[in-house]
């Protein structure tokens, strides 16, 4: 990792200038033959797609160029919501953007957008140029992410800034919730048990949500989501957290039977928690999809937003169930 008294240099000292520039109308194959002609440098992780004026227009992984069909054009794979540094920014603002976004690489742009550099996750450490795997990875980002927030020594209210929106999500989703559940006094009246045992069923729905929501982020880095990638990821991750919730289910529904003796309250809880899990799963693979449809970046907003609806959700199951069945 570069030295405290470089951080302020100009990052273009230390960009490198190997990057994969692949103009827009080219097909894959054209593309995979420019790339040989090329003879690009041995950490190539994106491939980054570049008008006729040599403006950057989209960001193309690796992985997505090597597995698209030949004849497709680059301009229908490319991703065009682009993160770039600008080549006034310092090594340090490369660092702290490294870690903000978890990229492995970053480009460089001037003031007309044009390609001018490349910065990669080795600007962080020398020796992870070689790490791929993504538990690898955050385990470095973190771990880096402390040191350079050291370096950068932001303002406590820069720091206030940057935390309180997600906070104030959380309220708002905690809120909404509190209104709901308060739908149900009556419903919570006929047995106590269902008091004991929601914040349980909350904290089940919000860890299936958040594996799901992880495993979704990671494979949208790699492929190009459309319906049939959808459905067959939802054919994947569903059965799995209906195996979880019939198993956590029937597990609660035995200690609610043998600790209060309510075996009916227990069967409701349990059953609860399998519809709420299988929902946690569908909003953890749909919410990313429709923000990464929608430009948005789904590792900042799918975070909150999946969490607030898996609450509201839950509750929605649990509450609802209670009534009908009690």
């Amino acid at each position: 990792m570069p030295r405290a008294d470089h951080l302020h240099l100009p990052v273009l000292h230390v960009a490198r200038h190997d990057y994969a520039a692949l103009n827009h109308q080219l097909s894959v194959r054209e593309a995979l033959e420019n790339i040989r002609v090329q003879g690009l440098g041995e950490r190539i992780i994106y491939f980054y797609v570049v008008d006729d004026e040599q403006r950057l227009i989209g960001v193309l992984p690796s992985r997505r160029l090597l597995t698209a069909a030949l004849d497709t054009k680059l301009v229908e794979l490319m991703d065009t919501a682009i993160i770039a540094l600008p080549n006034r920014a310092t090594i340090l603002d490369a660092c702290q953007m490294l870690i903000r976004h978890r990229f492995l690489a970053l480009p460089v742009v001037d003031e007309q957008q044009r390609l001018c550099g490349l910065v990669d996750i080795a600007l962080l450490n020398e020796e992870s140029h070689d790490l791929r795997q993504r538990n690898q990875a955050d385990a470095l980002f973190e771990t880096l992410g402390f040191h350079v927030a050291q370096v950068g020594n932001a303002s406590p209210f820069w720091a206030f800034r940057l935390r309180v929106p997600w906070l104030l999500a959380t309220i708002a989703s905690g809120t909404l919730c509190a209104l709901l559940a308060s739908l149900y006094e009556l419903t919570l009246a006929k047995s106590i048990v269902l008091a004991f045992f929601l914040t349980l069923v909350l904290g089940l729905g919000e860890s299936v949500s958040m594996q799901s929501m992880s495993v979704t982020i990671q494979a949208l880095r790699s492929v190009r989501p459309d319906l049939a990638w959808y459905l067959r990821s939802l054919r994947h991750e569903l059965p799995t957290a209906l195996m979880l919730g019939a198993t956590c289910g029937s597990l609660v529904a035995l200690i609610v039977w043998l600790w209060r003796g309510e075996a009916w309250t227990g069967l409701i809880i349990g059953a609860s928690i399998l519809l709420s899990l299988g929902a946690a799963c569908l909003l953890g693979l749909s919410v990313p999809t429709l923000l990464h449809a929608l430009r948005l970046d789904p590792k900042i907003a799918a975070g909150p937003v999946t969490l607030a609806v898996t609450d509201l959700c839950t509750l929605l199951f649990y509450f609802s169930l209670a009534a009908w069945l009690l």
